[in-house]
């Protein structure tokens, strides 16, 4: 089994740690864009042509099943490579977790890029399954950027300042970038208040994994023997993960799996 994950950095590193926890016996393609990173200011155009240039590269690696691990390529690639790599490869999505999260019935927060906090495509969400449910929209400024670079003083700056935009009564966080689930426990700490029940957090990295596993008729087992191979991309060239990668629990417990896999 091979699953392929693509991103511009490393926002993936959630989705690939969840797909290693699941299924350790599966290679794995990341497929980075050094070269065009980051997506998010460019154009929903320019967006896709980076998306599908990692994902074509990706997909001359014959995978079963392709992620893309970032919301921001989804909302505006999904369609496009889904077309062009369907049915032979099940392309799967990341959505921010707003059902599930206002399941619980809030108050909800969504930490997400400024770029996406107020976009039509998050209130979209949030009207078909937070009806009812008091939401509000944090935008962290410069907290992607912060977690891709690993530069722990902006990472502080930006956790602090969009916990301040938190309010005191909100008992869920919706984790609306992938880059945020790399700091999962960072943030709670942030906005956790004295007394208060156990803040909840949802990311989406768990339920990707396990959908791209359904897509391809495969069960979860995570007792399976860690055998699976890791193959870098960078623009399509066989390389290393990004050094910055290596700060994050997600990314080193890659480095239990067996060598690259081959051509």
């Amino acid at each position: 089994m091979k699953i392929a994950l693509i991103d511009s950095g490393i926002g993936l590193l959630a989705a690939t740690a969840a797909v290693r926890r699941l299924r350790p016996d599966a290679d794995l393609v990341l497929s980075f864009d050094p070269e065009g990173m980051p997506w998010g200011p460019r154009t929903p155009e320019g967006i896709t042509e980076r998306a599908m240039a990692v994902a074509e590269a990706a997909a001359a690696r014959r995978p079963d099943a392709l992620i893309i691990g970032c919301n921001t390529a989804t909302v505006n690639s999904l369609a496009a490579l889904r077309a062009r790599l369907e049915p032979g490869i099940p392309v799967i999505g990341t959505v921010p977790a707003i059902k599930p999260a206002a399941a619980g019935g809030g108050p909800v927060a969504i930490w997400a890029t400024p770029a996406t906090t107020g976009s039509a495509y998050q209130r979209g969400l949030i009207e078909d399954f937070a009806g009812g449910v008091p939401v509000t929209e944090v935008p962290c400024w410069g907290l992607a950027e912060a977690v891709e670079h690993a530069d722990q003083a902006a990472v502080d700056a930006a956790v602090t300042a969009a916990a301040e935009l938190t309010p005191d009564d909100v008992t869920t966080v919706v984790l609306g970038c992938t880059h945020y689930e790399l700091l999962a426990e960072r943030i709670r700490a942030a906005v956790q208040r004295p007394g208060a029940a156990p803040l909840a957090l949802y990311g989406s990295a768990g339920a990707v994994a396990a959908q791209a596993l359904r897509r391809i008729g495969a069960q979860p087992a995570p007792g399976a023997p860690a055998t699976g191979t890791v193959t870098v991309l960078l623009n399509g060239r066989e390389g290393e993960l990004p050094e910055a990668a290596l700060s994050y629990a997600e990314a080193r417990l890659l480095r239990t799996a067996s060598p690259a896999a081959s051509q």
